[in-house]
């Protein structure tokens, strides 16, 4: 573990500013890529870091959690936030799969169901292999969506979060990490939806069904209430997005 040289941080280009925390997503991105933060890295405390991107200190806070929901960074209480070490599954780039899908035009159906496919799997290997510590974590998360039912953007992190604890649950390093990457983009297509979402206590509830399931070594149950979450899932963000659409052409936005 090491202390990131908060001389690497730059502010975020002035015409690209102000966009919404996805820029600070995108710049640490760059980063790791980049090789200028590592594994282990820990990042410099939030006011110094904020005052460096050049951004307000809830948008950077966003970026972060954001990052997190998609396991490149780890806050940890009372120590800071830090890229993530090299273990677990292998971090896919979802980069290759977003490009193939604007140019085949997979529809989000399809992509909807190859994550069904996927997590539904999941899910049972979870029931039959989750440990307590697992289990303790996916609990917690369900806490963090009950919890933030008027915060939908936070609803919506402790969301993925659930859903990469059950997948490490399921001790398939290659199925969690294809989830992952599927999952990753269908997170950044909701990021810009959910705060019309109608009813999330209900996707809380449904969370809470697939935790008992794999609590219970239940491998049908959690199958099946994993396959019933996301299908409600699906026609949450359809219903997200007409509304969105609604509102743009009529200039409510």
């Amino acid at each position: 573990m090491s202390e990131a040289n908060a001389n690497i941080f730059k502010a975020i280009d002035a015409e690209r500013r102000g966009t919404t925390f996805q820029e600070v997503v995108s710049q640490l991105r760059e980063m790791i890529h980049r090789g200028e933060l590592r594994p282990g890295d820990r990042l410099p405390p939030e006011r110094d870091l904020a005052k460096r991107l050049g951004v307000s200190r809830p948008t950077l806070r966003a970026g972060i959690s954001s990052l997190a929901a998609v396991g490149v960074l780890q806050p940890r209480r009372g120590a800071g936030t830090f890229v993530v070490e090299a273990e677990g599954p292998p971090a896919l780039d979802s980069n290759a799969l977003r490009l193939m899908a604007s140019l085949q035009r997979f529809t989000p159906a399809e992509m909807f169901e190859a994550r069904r496919s996927l997590e539904m799997a999941i899910a049972a290997l979870a029931a039959e292999r989750a440990t307590g510590e697992q289990m303790a974590a996916m609990s917690e998360e369900i806490t963090g969506m009950f919890a933030s039912l008027d915060e939908p953007e936070q609803f919506l992190v402790h969301d993925m979060r659930f859903h990469q604890t059950v997948a490490a649950a399921s001790g398939n390093r290659i199925l969690t990490a294809l989830m992952n990457m599927v999952a990753t983009i269908l997170f950044e297509v909701r990021s810009k939806t959910v705060r019309r979402a109608r009813d999330l206590k209900e996707s809380a509830e449904m969370h809470r069904t697939i935790y008992r399931a794999i609590r219970d070594r239940d491998l049908e149950a959690a199958r099946n209430s994993m396959r019933d979450h996301l299908m409600l899932a699906q026609k949450a963000q359809e219903q997200e997005e007409e509304t969105a659409d609604y509102a743009d052409e009529r200039g409510l936005e």
